[in-house]
């Protein structure tokens, strides 16, 4: 795969929420919300804490995201992706800026993010290599089988 497909970087970049799923220690499921953007072919994520899901990721890299598309009226099935990934997380002093950055998305073009600056971290869902598969229903889904 080369990339995000043009219909998933937008859907990506207009600001749905994000279902992060990943597997607990005891192989139980984990799944939480997050805000989510793309990065030159790469979607991204920033965290200012060692939560659980990067808990997870770290013992297991093996990650779905899924997000919704806007509904529309009379559709039967609105449409949805979702991205199998094998994630990356990375320390860095920039968690902030991205989380400042997707706040302009998720909340408002003049807002900013409220937590604190320091380090945290981004997690890289690479897409050009890592990403195993994106289905769903709508225009970044394969063809039906």
């Amino acid at each position: 795969m080369n990339g995000l497909p043009p219909t998933l970087r937008e859907l990506v970049e207009s600001g749905p929420m994000a279902h992060l799923s990943t597997i607990n220690p005891d192989g139980s499921p984990q799944v939480t919300v997050i805000w989510i953007g793309p990065d030159g072919d790469d979607l991204v994520s920033g965290h200012m804490s060692w939560y659980t899901k990067l808990r997870n990721l770290d013992q297991d890299p093996r990650a779905v995201l899924s997000f919704d598309a806007p509904r529309a009226p009379g559709i039967f099935m609105s449409q949805y992706a979702v991205v199998h990934a094998r994630a990356t997380i990375q320390p860095t002093d920039d968690a902030w800026d991205l989380l400042n950055r997707l706040a302009k998305v998720y909340i408002s073009p003049d807002a900013e993010f409220l937590a604190p600056k320091g380090p945290g971290y981004t997690v890289r869902y690479s897409v050009q290599y890592s990403v195993q598969r994106i289905g769903g229903v709508g225009p970044w889904a394969p063809a039906s089988r």
